[in-house]
């Protein structure tokens, strides 16, 4: 299956297959290690329920290797003050400090039609929010 050329960088490759997914093999500088923390992150935040990153489909930990769902196109227009809204939400909502909270790391995607964070090589879990109280519900 031919791939097409996304990013080929000293961190990492990204190209996008015939389907649209996204194929990521990291490499460089503690490449294991930022391996290891997006995909753990992309898990969270799906089990999470965070509707605007990309969902994990493959793991090939031995390769540093994954693949995932597709988020559109970089959003090069994004201001850094909405870039810093969307990550602060991210954070607030979803319980994930992107640790490379940059516009670079925008997406729009015109199937969610929204804009949505990608590239979690660099980021930390934190405990999960509170869930938000629904009208007529009290706390014990």
């Amino acid at each position: 299956m031919a791939l097409e050329p996304l990013k080929d960088g000293i961190r990492s490759q990204v190209r996008i297959d015939f389907y649209g997914n996204v194929h990521k093999r990291l490499r460089g500088t503690d490449a294991d290690k930022r391996y290891a923390t997006e995909v753990a992150v992309l898990k969270v935040l799906e089990e999470r329920g965070c509707p605007y990153v990309p969902r994990l489909l493959e793991e090939h930990p031995d390769e540093l290797y994954f693949v995932s769902t597709n988020c559109g196109k970089l959003a090069t227009q994004i201001s850094k003050e909405k870039a810093d809204k969307l990550f602060a939400k991210l954070e607030a909502e979803y319980g994930v400090r992107h640790l490379d909270a940059e516009p670079r790391n925008i997406t729009y995607s015109d199937k969610l039609g929204c804009f949505c964070i990608i590239d979690f090589e660099l980021a930390e879990i934190l405990p999960p929010p509170p869930a938000p109280e629904l009208p007529g519900e009290t706390q014990p």
